[in-house]
């Protein structure tokens, strides 16, 4: 029976390429949204991946919907915590909301998405939680104090899942991607992109959203059992530790 995988913001950008990339894989893949129906639609439609609409931030939403994805698909084996927001301000004009905000989607949502599954894997002795962080999490970024914050927090959940778990099967592991072709990257102005994104990147290029998925299917693996509490960098050499 295949392993079921849930992805968090599922539907599009990077997230609609993690679900393809596992349905191709062999995965029974359910892929979370929160707000555009009509993406999530087409999405499904086109792929023929199972669509669940909920919001990440919110604990009971979530206890609800793994609830329903595992009466319908079967236990989660793999979790994919890729959803998230940015709300990009300078700190000193920041407004709560906007801080809070990019807080609980970003990183309050990875206890409200593993918290209802870890004594499941613990029981079964498998599985496999991997987050989409980002670079911004490993070397900040000017008017991202709330999404580096967040992103920086979602490395250090990681690490400290993956030791209380290691012994149970579970891997839990962190990819960081820099600057990716998505809707949102693509819309920047060309000569904004030239002069001032691709000069970053060692490679001199945007990554692909299917080179993010890639990381995923290899993480999510059985045969990647050995590797667990670590943080994968794909961003085309903007940060190296």
């Amino acid at each position: 029976m295949a392993r079921v995988a849930v992805v968090t913001g599922g539907t599009r950008g990077i997230g609609e390429a993690i679900s393809k990339a596992l349905k191709a894989a062999g995965y029974q893949v359910a892929a979370i949204y929160h707000s555009n129906d009509a993406a999530a639609e087409k999405f499904k439609a086109e792929t023929g991946v199972h669509v669940y609409k909920w919001n990440v931030s919110v604990y009971e939403e979530c206890v609800a919907g793994l609830a329903q994805v595992g009466k319908d698909l079967g236990p989660v084996d793999i979790l994919v915590n890729n959803a998230g927001i940015t709300r990009d301000v300078m700190f000193h004009k920041m407004t709560p909301d906007q801080w809070y905000a990019v807080i609980n989607t970003n990183l309050n949502s990875l206890f409200n998405m593993c918290r209802p599954l870890i004594d499941g894997m613990r029981e079964r002795g498998f599985g496999r939680i991997i987050t989409v962080s980002s670079v911004i999490g490993q070397k900040g970024n000017l008017g991202q104090s709330n999404y580096g914050a967040a992103k920086a927090g979602e490395i250090g959940f990681t690490k400290s899942l993956a030791l209380e778990n290691a012994t149970k099967g579970i891997t839990v592991n962190a990819i960081c991607p820099g600057y990716i072709a998505t809707e949102m990257v693509k819309a920047v102005p060309k000569d904004v992109l030239d002069k001032a994104i691709l000069p970053q990147i060692p490679v001199r290029r945007l990554g692909e959203p299917e080179e993010i998925a890639r990381c995923v299917v290899f993480l999510a693996a059985d045969e990647a059992g050995f590797i667990t509490g670590s943080t994968l960098s794909a961003s085309g050499g903007m940060y190296m530790a």
